[in-house]
Parts: structure tokens; sequence; C-alpha cells
């Protein structure tokens, strides 16, 4: 599959609460990511889920992520990982409709 415009929603199924998440430097950190346009981090209601919706560039820089960080993390508190990549670039026409902020003039 080829994409300019990859969505990435990960879940880690283990309670941590989001306080205790040290957010500032693994911004830092991602921010040198290869790929990587934008991140939203997601802390489930009442269950302390964590996870993120991120934005690439390419399937391949998305799945590096996977790989590369993802899972490692996941066994290292020993979660269990869901991961979806979603093609953005079929969806352009439709998320532009509803305003979407990842289609803007500048996201390009």
């Amino acid at each position: 599959m080829s994409a300019s415009k990859v969505f990435l929603y990960a879940e880690y199924q283990v309670s941590i609460p989001f306080s205790q998440i040290d957010w500032k430097s693994i911004n830092v950190e991602m921010k040198k990511l290869p790929g990587l346009k934008s991140k939203t981090w997601l802390s489930a209601l009442n269950t302390n889920t964590v996870g993120g919706f991120y934005e690439f560039d390419s399937v391949e820089n998305a799945q590096n992520y996977i790989d590369g960080i993802l899972i490692p993390f996941a066994k290292q508190v020993n979660g269990n990982l869901s991961v979806k990549l979603f093609n953005g670039d079929i969806t352009e026409e439709a998320s532009r409709g509803m305003d979407s902020p990842f289609y803007s003039a500048d996201s390009k």
C-alpha cells in the first residue's frame, strides 16, 4: 500500500494514569522520528488506557514506528497493544468536507 498521509491509531491495554507519563520528554524524542507529522495523545475515560492518534508521511515510516517503538514499549509495560493503520489519501475529500484539521491548507 502506498499513501502520503497515513494515520496510525495505537492503544496500550494497561492502566497508566496520564499524570504518570513523562510526555514532555517523550514529545522531544518523538519530534525526531522520520515521517511523523503529528501525534494526539489519548487517555481513556475510567480505564487510564493510553494511546495515540498519529499522522505519518508513509506506511513505511508508520510501520517502523510500530516495530521500533510501540511493540518494545508494550513488552516493557507488559501490556497488550492494538494498532491500526489508515490511508488518509483515500478519505481526503470526505475529511475536508468535515473541516478536519488534518486536511487544512497548511497540512499538505
